[in-house]
């Protein structure tokens, strides 16, 4: 084995296939056998383990995430997991890695109900829309908020602070249908872009492996004395509880105990800006004090964090003085702090600059498809590729699952479609068309190629805003309309890890489907209490004390 592994390093830095060669250090070294055996993971014990994570993790979830701006995410995944497995081999009964990594995936959606405005589950959107229509932002532009979207900011649905009240029925009714639309057409496109990205293109996804080492420690620990990833996942959750007391911990005990929270490192960064504006005036510099941003970099291509790092020097640092001082960023002003500096820099150059940047990498990468299907077509065989009719037998899927997929997501596009032209009867339909079916199909498999290659998403931005702005249409309703506009490539890498710890794909479908009651169900019941127990934001929570007036800010200015 170790042979093997010298022999793929050496051909990647001599000359080989260096793609073909990372794919195969990541299959090498997700399962030691070499040969992956798929087997069901949906079972009673990751049913039990789901409602623990619905009942018990996600009110925390959602309660960090107004205090912190971050789910319980990480957390609320590894603490089930390890508390299950610890209870499962005392009673003689270990859970197999697909158990694992079922129980992984579907704590990993059940705590999505906390992290930020837009982030805190279906329900959290409902919790933005009432802080959005009483915040000064909306001011002018209230009165013409659709009713299906939120009530008034002086109804009784506000200020009772409860769903309950008739003013919600519209909005939840529409939230309902598009979360239900949502999860019947993203788990189709998802495989079907893992088919693209995985199966035929081969493409690595440097950080899948991630989540399947985790899921292999914990089944190692279980059957094996002594295991290298066992040591190294324990050592990673030191590092972390000890982080998280100082992080975390303080300002939530602070918060809940005296009303203010008291944050030793600041959240969600160490602010620089009064220190080096005069040496250069319209540069953010804040100091990210997350830790888990900094662990990422370690297993990120070495390439990329270089790139990365060196673009932010070059283009934060350096370009930033210097087009101030050309007069290209007027916005920006002294005592400014990171946050409005990065609002001010962005209208005035970056934002179109980086819609250039991303125009680039779209046409870099229909070029590479392109490219690929005109050798397919003339018989060009490349031994690093695959094929659509070749399936790994036992893996849940056969070569007749992608058609399949292609209906379902067709039928839900197509009912997400009917939905918004109900909700928007005078928005020219042609632009809805296009966004469902060539936009997000072309940007979805594009983001998908990124995360094969960087495990980094690619993001189009303004794409909407500026699309609406140029169709004519001055209804304020548009802005708050859901749109079948969506980014699936990030799915194709969770399907990779599900391949990585040899679950069954059937598996996912099964735990989505009990997902999605507890996520609807819980959302309601723990947000409600949140809620009614005081207003949010609040001093109770400094994240969404500190932010939310920005986002409202930024949702605002494209209002005409």
């Amino acid at each position: 084995m170790a042979v093997e592994h010298e022999e793929k390093d050496r051909e990647a830095e001599f000359g080989g296939d260096d793609i073909a060669a990372a794919r195969d250090r990541v299959e090498d070294t997700s399962h030691d056998e070499g040969k992956v055996l798929y087997e069901d993971g949906f079972t009673a014990k990751t049913i039990i383990g789901s409602l623990f994570v619905g009942l018990i993790m996600a009110p925390g979830a959602i309660y960090l995430g107004l205090v912190a701006g971050r789910g319980l995410g990480g957390a609320a995944q590894w603490v089930t997991i390890v508390l299950f497995a610890e209870i499962a081999r005392r009673s003689f009964l270990p859970l197999k890695r697909q158990e694992i990594y079922v129980l992984f995936y579907v704590a990993g959606g059940l705590a999505a109900l906390g992290g930020n405005s837009l982030a805190g589950g279906p329900v959290g959107g409902l919790i933005w829309a009432q802080y959005f229509v009483q915040s000064p932002q909306a001011a002018a532009i209230v009165t013409d908020i659709p009713a299906w979207w939120s009530p008034g900011p002086l109804s009784s649905a506000v200020q009772g602070r409860s769903f309950f009240d008739p003013g919600w029925t519209a909005p939840i009714l529409v939230l309902l249908i598009t979360a239900l639309l949502e999860r019947l057409s993203w788990i189709p496109a998802g495989y079907i872009l893992f088919r693209a990205t995985s199966d035929v293109e081969r493409l690595p996804f440097p950080l899948a492996p991630v989540a399947a080492s985790g899921a292999t420690a914990l089944a190692e620990a279980s059957t094996k004395e002594d295991s290298w990833r066992w040591r190294i996942f324990s050592t990673g959750t030191t590092i972390g509880l000890v982080f998280g007391f100082f992080y975390i911990s303080i300002p939530v005990f602070t918060g809940v105990v005296f009303g203010t929270a008291l944050t030793l490192l600041p959240i969600p960064y160490l602010d620089l800006m009064n220190s080096t504006e005069s040496i250069m005036p319209a540069a953010p510099t804040g100091l990210n004090m997350d830790l888990g941003a900094a662990l990422v970099g370690f297993v990120l291509p070495f390439s990329l964090v270089i790139g990365t790092f060196a673009s932010s020097i070059v283009c934060q640092w350096g370009a930033n003085p210097i087009l101030f001082n050309m007069g290209y960023l007027p916005r920006w002003k002294p005592s400014m702090d990171t946050i409005y500096t990065k609002m001010a820099i962005d209208f005035d150059f970056w934002m179109s600059a980086n819609i250039g940047i991303q125009i680039a990498i779209a046409i870099i990468g229909l070029y590479i498809v392109v490219k690929g299907s005109i050798e397919a077509a003339r018989g060009i065989k490349d031994r690093n590729r695959g094929s659509w009719t070749d399936v790994p037998r036992g893996r849940g899927d056969g070569p007749n699952t992608v058609k399949i997929a292609v209906v379902l997501w067709l039928v839900a596009t197509v009912c997400y479609v009917l939905l918004t032209q109900r909700l928007l009867p005078t928005f020219p339909m042609t632009l809805i068309l296009a966004y469902a079916f060539l936009w997000t199909p072309l940007n979805s498999f594009v983001s998908a190629r990124m995360y094969g290659l960087t495990s980094q998403d690619v993001d189009f931005p303004f794409l909407k805003q500026v699309t609406i702005l140029k169709s004519g249409y001055t209804g304020i309703d548009v802005w708050f309309a859901p749109m079948p506009l969506h980014d699936y490539g990030g799915l194709a890498q969770r399907f990779r890890e599900v391949e990585l710890t040899g679950t069954k794909f059937t598996s996912i479908l099964k735990a989505e489907v009990l997902m999605l009651p507890i996520l609807l169900i819980g959302g309601f019941m723990y947000w409600q209490f949140i809620w009614n127990t005081s207003p949010v934001p609040s001093p109770q929570y400094p994240y969404a004390q500190k932010m939310w007036p920005v986002q409202a800010q930024n949702q605002a200015i494209w209002t005409p």
